[in-house]
């Protein structure tokens, strides 16, 4: 039996109450340069920066750094020297902006996840979270896909070439986002449906392709975590992904088994190097260098200060908006069967709507 993770178990308790009341390593394309150097530098966005995993260093930005996050492991695994600049909300835009003056040419080694900010990943997750006779998911998903297939991959391409510029010698992996959903939604406070799941797991593959095309096209090597958690997403028995936890910002992020079983059995081989620390000494060792990542970052923390955070935002049956929506709805907002009943019954007609447009 499932058992819910006691953040969230106090944000279901606190919003119910509300309701009441109202892998594998690719790389293609141009041979991959021959690494020099010890120095590891780890860019990107939440997903490498460490958001869900609960704990984060003390360097004054809201970047969301954790020595739990995959790079902080494979540093201190590997023997290599970290420069943390991965930073929750970074887009492309911001990689570019406020990251890339960490690399150099005695760069040896640059891991990297960006584009799901730039695609809308989270403000998607939220429209689809909402019950559909208060959102529409279909369409939230069509705008994000459209700007996977036209823009991301233009941002990539640009964005890869600045890398490779900057950093000539470096090993340059390429870290794709995990599927979220399972087909079911066991939290309480969601109303994700079985086809909005499909399809938000369809984009994360559509952006995952785009996103290894663009790598090969500079020869950086890729790795798909779609297979390896797979069995792990939200709402499964063992679960590497937060669902809808608390603090809200925490969620749909891998969570810190996900990035130690996860991301690192993936990244850490791609490195080439030989493994200086077991399991459990390397945590242990990423842990203890919480104060010189810190010490590091803060260099930077002018520039990461203008990187937007941009979270999942849960679900709020008692704004005036969704207000004048249930009522147009013929919804019940203080009866969960109504809301579900209308939900089930809005997202019948949109799916069917979308359909026809296929």
């Amino acid at each position: 039996m499932k058992t819910i993770d006691p953040h969230r178990r106090s944000l279901l308790t606190m919003g119910l109450a509300a309701l009441t009341a109202t892998g594998l390593g690719l790389t293609l394309g141009p041979a991959a340069v021959a690494s020099s150097g010890t120095g590891y530098v780890a860019l990107g966005d939440s997903y490498s920066s460490g958001t869900g995993t609960r704990a984060y260093i003390a360097d004054g930005t809201s970047c969301q750094r954790s020595t739990y996050a995959y790079p902080a492991i494979d540093a201190a695994s590997l023997g290599l020297s970290l420069t943390f600049r991965a930073c929750s909300g970074a887009t492309v835009a911001d990689v570019t902006n406020t990251q890339l003056s960490a690399l150099t040419v005695d760069t040896g080694y640059v891991t990297i996840s960006v584009g799901g900010n730039d695609a809308g990943f989270s403000s998607v997750l939220t429209t689809c979270a909402l019950p559909s006779w208060l959102s529409n998911c279909n369409r939230a998903v069509d705008q994000a896909q459209a700007t996977i297939n036209t823009i991301v991959p233009g941002r990539l391409s640009s964005l890869y070439s600045a890398i490779r510029a900057r950093a000539p010698h470096a090993k340059v992996i390429v870290v794709g986002y995990p599927r979220i959903f399972n087909g079911a939604d066991c939290n309480a406070l969601t109303w994700f449906s079985r086809s909005e799941e499909s399809r938000l797991n369809t984009t994360a593959d559509l952006l995952n392709g785009r996103t290894a095309s663009a790598a090969a096209a500079a020869g950086f090597t890729f790795v798909n975590p779609t297979s390896a958690f797979t069995g792990h997403a939200v709402c499964d028995r063992v679960e590497w992904l937060n669902g809808l936890s608390y603090p809200v910002t925490e969620s749909y992020h891998p969570n810190r088994t996900g990035h130690a079983n996860g991301l690192v059995p993936l990244t850490q081989p791609v490195f080439g190097l030989p493994v200086a620390l077991g399991r459990a000494s390397a945590a242990a060792e990423a842990r203890s260098s919480a104060r010189s990542l810190a010490r590091d970052a803060r260099r930077w923390a002018a520039a990461d200060r203008t990187v937007t955070p941009k979270p999942f935002v849960a679900p709020d049956l008692t704004t005036p908006r969704a207000k004048a929506a249930a009522r147009a709805a013929g919804v019940d907002l203080s009866s969960r069967a109504s809301i579900d009943r209308a939900d089930r019954a809005f997202q019948a007609k949109q799916d069917a709507a979308w359909a026809k447009t296929r």
